[in-house]
């Protein structure tokens, strides 16, 4: 019986070996932006997505990032005075826990606080994220959902039913409290009605430049602010908040 393709049989020491390599050339790319660019930065990510830190990487396509990987390049910067690869790096490398980045650049620290200061997206609150505010559907049709959302809107915990081909509440329903510890349906639900509470940010923390100065920043994130729509009275299966 011929071999399948997928039984391939793979060295542990060359999976190691390569690890290793990934490791090093992790190491000298850190090393090669701390000897090229004037400042690095350390931030913190608030509300974490892939797609929108892509796009500040983009905006800052000038600049180097590096995320993730932290105990890789807290050994390239060097965990204490003596392995340092310049001076003051281990204080950086301490500061390298959690869910932190680098941003390695030529701007200023002015340019860079300012920035990230107003800089910051609306979006989806997930499983685990505080509720911002009171949500609350009432009684009567949810015309902005397919007839074939029923059965899924129900599983979430709606009280719905199909009359006549529309979804429709059969009572008064409250998604959320302020405050509340959403569960993932609270989150799917919010989610289906479009309601975006809370804000893809990014925080400086700290900032080292070439001649060794390591600073601690205490930097804000100006709040996102939303506009909201004049009221036209109340409508039956709407959101009602406080």
């Amino acid at each position: 019986m011929p071999k399948s393709k997928r039984d391939k049989k793979i060295s542990l020491t060359e999976t190691r070996r390569k690890g290793l390599e990934f490791k090093q050339k992790l190491v000298d790319e850190v090393r090669r932006s701390v000897d090229t660019y004037e400042r690095l930065f350390v931030f913190s990510v608030e509300n974490m997505r892939n797609a929108k830190l892509k796009d500040v990487r983009t905006a800052w396509k000038h600049s180097r990032f590096f995320f993730g990987k932290n105990k890789v390049i807290m050994l390239a910067f060097g965990r204490d005075k003596e392995s340092e690869y310049k001076k003051n790096l281990h204080r950086v490398a301490a500061q390298l826990c959690g869910t932190v980045g680098l941003l390695f650049t030529n701007k200023s620290k002015e340019d860079v606080l300012e920035w990230f200061r107003v800089f910051s997206e609306p979006e989806f609150a997930r499983s685990g994220n505080k509720a911002t505010e009171l949500v609350v559907l009432q009684e009567g049709p949810l015309e902005q959902f397919s007839h074939a959302m029923e059965p899924h809107l129900r599983q979430l915990g709606l009280p719905t039913e199909l009359q006549k081909g529309i979804i429709h509440l059969r009572t008064e329903h409250t998604v959320c409290k302020e405050g509340d510890t959403l569960t993932p349906e609270q989150a799917r639900i919010l989610k289906l009605l479009g309601k975006q509470t809370v804000q893809f940010a990014i925080r400086v923390d700290y900032m080292w430049s070439t001649d060794g100065t390591f600073e601690e920043l205490k930097t804000e994130i100006e709040p996102v602010v939303e506009v909201k729509p004049k009221k036209k009275g109340k409508k039956r299966g709407t959101i009602e908040k406080e």
